[in-house]
């Protein structure tokens, strides 16, 4: 990394999705950066945010500091999707680099109209998936590479499962899961899946509000299968109320054994070193690898130290704005093979979100 000192600045909106989850105070531990300015137009959480951050100058319209600073880095922080692609894309054509909250966009079209921007910009987009980054997720990325488990040849992923569970849990949190899936056996070819709500087939005009706005949703009960062009089978399931059974996370399975990664980041990894389960046998017990134990939320700090070095060195972030759109498609393809009934041929072809159409 270069001796540069980046100047960043954040845009968070308070009562309108806030700072996420925290992406604005990420910079005050890295030293190559010079915090400059916070936009929020809610006064007093603009002022709650300058205390936090250290910021120099606030501005209640986030387009008045990008014409008035010179940034190189912005923080896009709401949790709520109504304002990203607008925000991200002023930024771009200031010349800024963008961290976004996830999920990145509610629809396809607003993903791809990111991704072109940026190319047109020469900037880049990291996304808070946080996972992705830390050093845990990257050792379990190179033992399955090793062959600990074998080949891969199947990763079972649940939601978090609790009063959210169906379409809304599948964009809130199953953005990590789906972006993470990819990060450890690469693009889908193809998906199907079945959404139903309280038991009924989910049809066209069946999709109700979110807790927050993050695009429309539908189903209490998700299920989906996404055929990966690695040749490895994918699932993903969530099950409205089922808060407490502590599933959120994924098995990967290999033809050697199996990889148990549970909550945000599995530091601690269960390894079921045996190519088949034989719970009769005592012989043949789950064994645990103790890993890196850097937090989850320092995710945010290193997100940001590899957007700088992917600036620097003109790579693609590890979590770029284009593996938002990727896992945005694993998610609205759900919608698109329950109202065709068909199965969905990646990329998929219609950028409209398909519960709005």
């Amino acid at each position: 990394m270069s001796e540069k000192i980046y100047r960043a600045a954040a845009i968070g909106h308070t009562g309108a999705g806030n700072y996420g989850h925290g992406l604005h105070t990420a910079y005050n531990k890295i030293d190559n950066v010079e915090f400059i300015a916070i936009s929020d137009p809610d006064e007093a959480g603009r002022k709650k945010a300058v205390e936090e951050t250290g910021a120099q100058r606030s501005y209640p319209d986030y387009r008045d500091m990008l014409e008035k600073e010179e940034l190189d880095i912005v923080s896009v922080c709401p949790r709520w999707v109504t304002e990203h692609v607008d925000m991200v894309t002023a930024c771009l054509e200031a010349k800024c680099s963008v961290y976004c909250e996830k999920p990145m966009t509610g629809s396809l079209e607003e993903g791809d109209k990111i991704v072109e921007t940026a190319k047109a910009n020469g900037q880049k987009v990291a996304i808070a998936h946080q996972a992705v980054y830390l050093p845990a997720t990257h050792t379990i990325k190179q033992l399955l590479h090793e062959g600990k488990i074998g080949t891969v040849q199947a990763i079972y992923a649940s939601g978090k499962q609790d009063r959210r569970g169906g379409g809304e849990d599948m964009i809130v949190l199953g953005t990590h899961l789906f972006n993470m899936m990819r990060f450890y056996v690469g693009d889908v070819d193809w998906m199907q899946a079945h959404v139903t709500k309280d038991g009924q087939e989910v049809v066209s005009g069946g999709h109700h509000e979110p807790t927050e706005p993050v695009g429309p949703v539908a189903g209490d009960c998700i299920n989906s299968y996404f055929a990966f062009k690695s040749g490895v089978a994918g699932f993903f399931q969530s099950r409205k109320d089922q808060a407490g059974s502590g599933r959120y996370g994924m098995e990967i399975v290999g033809s050697e054994g199996v990889f148990s990664l549970r909550g945000d980041v599995a530091n601690r990894l269960m390894v079921y070193p045996y190519p088949v389960l034989v719970p009769s046998n005592p012989d043949q017990a789950w064994e645990a690898i103790d890993l890196d134990d850097t937090p989850f939320s320092n995710g945010n700090e290193l997100a940001i130290l590899d957007l700088i070095d992917a600036m620097e060195n003109d790579r693609k972030p590890i979590s770029a704005a284009e593996d938002a759109v990727a896992a945005l498609e694993m998610i609205l393809g759900a919608y698109e093979s329950q109202l065709t009934g068909q199965r969905v041929q990646f990329p998929i072809a219609n950028r409209e979100h398909p519960l709005s159409r």
